[in-house]
């Protein structure tokens, strides 16, 4: 079958090329970009402009706020509209799922920046509304995961709204905006690559498919996550939302389970805010057997398992809410259940933490006569923790059998993916595909601690991959001051990278420690005067740069007449 056919028909697709509707979208940006580029009194022909990919990093609200406001000073600059792609991962997807809410948002920029730090600075999601939206993804799809927890209880405090849109809903077809590339990594891959087994962590969302970058291996971005045999849809399962995909991209915990420590507390926060409202809800449940147990005891034990994960995560001792929890349960009746809860923090206490949560889990589950969907949904929620399971859906190339493709990606029937910081924290591989004929990429990088981490480790990454970079060093004086501006140029058809920090040395002086402290990943909502003043510092690396990024697109211009 052909590759057009196989893009009507919605079936897998193997090949080093663009989707069809992406090249089409391309050939019409491409003219954007060049009436751009005349505006700007840069002169070329058509076959000459540039390819130019921006790259938000991760960072949480950090990258989310410091993106639009990079991107705002970019539309003032008169260069918004150079940008033929546009690709994050983790924060930065969640500034990009804003902005593509509304169509041509970069043709106004400005209003839709004031709606966005608007909702920002607002008071958020109801309780009853997150309950309300964990039950559809529980009830919408095959596999519930810790991805659908985080996402009604960590992502909507930051974003402050319930997405329920689709990336194919919110893409137009004639957009003038840039195309949108969301960036995960397959977390099997990456544990088979720490292994020495060849695979490709490296997975992209765009409008139009998803799949494994450098492998070349997609599928409609409408039918990632239904059930696929030897290529062939076998059961449709409903595109992700929006929430949903901002949640897999930016699950920062999702890889170790050091987090679960993290996350338990995120869940007990929950649980106390719904305790109430999961009574009400039971006490007005009509399919409710007279012979089920109290509602009420059932949440205590659950409360206390939650308790007992800290406890051993804290190294404290766990004995009394241990026996809290027998208790409750031989009040509840219904037979013997067999806990082992040990005392002190090791690897083996954790596991048998885990075991035995699955185990009440189970127990409490088999105490009702009646299919009571809100026991069964937090259960679950239990037995993903003691699991630690994210991001989980059907894998789309199970026995294919093409050798194009990685054997390990030909083999599970489910594939985990996860936040792409925690193997590199910006979406280069999005951009390196040779098919996108990339020549300029502008990195902004809004990452914790290193600000060169990304560039240098894509550097190192390219040369084991022969992909062609630009060599990366970074003066040793830098590395504690960073400057504001960077370029990287290689040879030949090799991109030129510049590369952005954050809070550097030029735009925070020598507050760039206190800026960091003041704007941690892993802290609550900003403020609006923070969100302000974030727009701002991120906004002075483009507008205090913008002469040597037009330098930049003219040098690529040249480069490309000369190739």
């Amino acid at each position: 079958m052909s590759a057009s056919k196989l893009q009507e028909s919605g079936e897998v697709r193997i090949a080093h090329s663009l989707h069809k509707k992406e090249e089409e979208f391309v050939v019409r940006r491409r003219e954007m970009v060049f009436q751009s580029l005349q505006k700007l009194q840069i002169h070329c022909s058509q076959t000459e402009v540039p390819n130019i990919a921006l790259l938000g990093s991760g960072g949480g609200q950090r990258a989310m706020v410091g993106l639009l406001g990079s991107l705002v000073q970019l539309d003032k600059a008169g260069l918004l509209d150079c940008i033929l792609y546009l690709s994050g991962v983790s924060g930065s997807t969640w500034c990009m799922a804003s902005l593509y809410q509304e169509p041509d948002w970069s043709t106004k920029l400005e209003t839709v920046k004031d709606k966005i730090i608007e909702r920002l600075s607002g008071s958020g999601v109801r309780w009853t509304d997150a309950l309300a939206k964990l039950k559809k993804y529980y009830n919408g799809k095959d596999f519930f995961s810790l991805t659908d927890v985080w996402a009604v209880i960590v992502v909507t405090k930051f974003v402050k709204e319930i997405d329920e849109l689709t990336l194919t809903d919110q893409w137009d077809h004639l957009s003038k905006d840039p195309f949108p590339i969301y960036t995960v990594i397959d977390k099997q891959c990456k544990q088979e690559e720490k292994r020495g087994v060849t695979a490709d962590p490296w997975f992209e969302i765009s409008p139009h498919e998803a799949g494994y970058s450098l492998t070349g291996a997609f599928v409609d971005t409408s039918s990632f996550g239904s059930q696929f045999h030897k290529g062939s849809k076998k059961k449709h399962q409903p595109e992700m939302d929006m929430l949903y995909l901002q949640a897999m991209c930016g699950s920062a915990l999702a890889d170790g389970e050091e987090n679960k420590k993290i996350f338990w507390e995120y869940i007990k926060d929950f649980f106390k805010h719904l305790i109430p409202i999961i009574e009400l809800e039971m006490f007005e449940e009509s399919s409710k057997d007279p012979n089920d147990p109290p509602i009420h005891k059932c949440l205590q034990v659950l409360m206390d398992l939650v308790d007992v994960n800290l406890a051993i995560l804290n190294d404290t001792d766990p004995s009394d809410l241990v026996q809290s929890i027998r208790k409750t349960l031989k009040e509840l009746g219904g037979g013997k259940c067999q806990l082992i809860f040990p005392g002190g923090k090791s690897d083996l206490a954790e596991k048998q933490v885990a075991k035995s949560t699955e185990d009440v889990c189970a127990h409490l589950s088999n105490l009702f006569h009646s299919e009571l969907f809100v026991v069964q949904m937090l259960t679950r929620i239990f037995i993903c923790m003691a699991r630690w399971i994210w991001g989980r859906n059907y894998n789309f190339l199970h026995k294919m059998t093409d050798k194009k493709v990685p054997p390990t990606l030909l083999k599970s029937k489910t594939r985990d993916c996860e936040d792409a910081g925690l193997l590199l924290n910006s979406p280069y591989f999005s951009v390196l595909r040779e098919e996108r004929n990339i020549d300029l990429i502008i990195s902004l990088d809004f990452s914790d601690g290193d600000p060169f981490t990304t560039v240098t480790e894509t550097c190192k990454l390219c040369e084991e991959l022969n992909i062609p970079f630009p060599e990366v060093n970074i003066p040793s004086e830098d590395l504690k001051k960073p400057k504001d501006f960077y370029v990287f140029k290689g040879q030949n058809k090799t991109p030129t990278v510049i590369h952005i920090p954050l809070f550097n040395y030029v735009n925070c002086g020598d507050d760039i420690k206190s800026w960091r402290k003041r704007y941690k990943t892993f802290q609550g909502p900003y403020s609006t005067e923070m969100i302000t003043a974030l727009m701002k510092v991120s906004g002075k690396n483009i507008s205090n740069n913008r002469e040597k990024l037009l330098e930049e697109i003219r040098a690529a211009i040249k480069q490309k007449r000369h190739n």
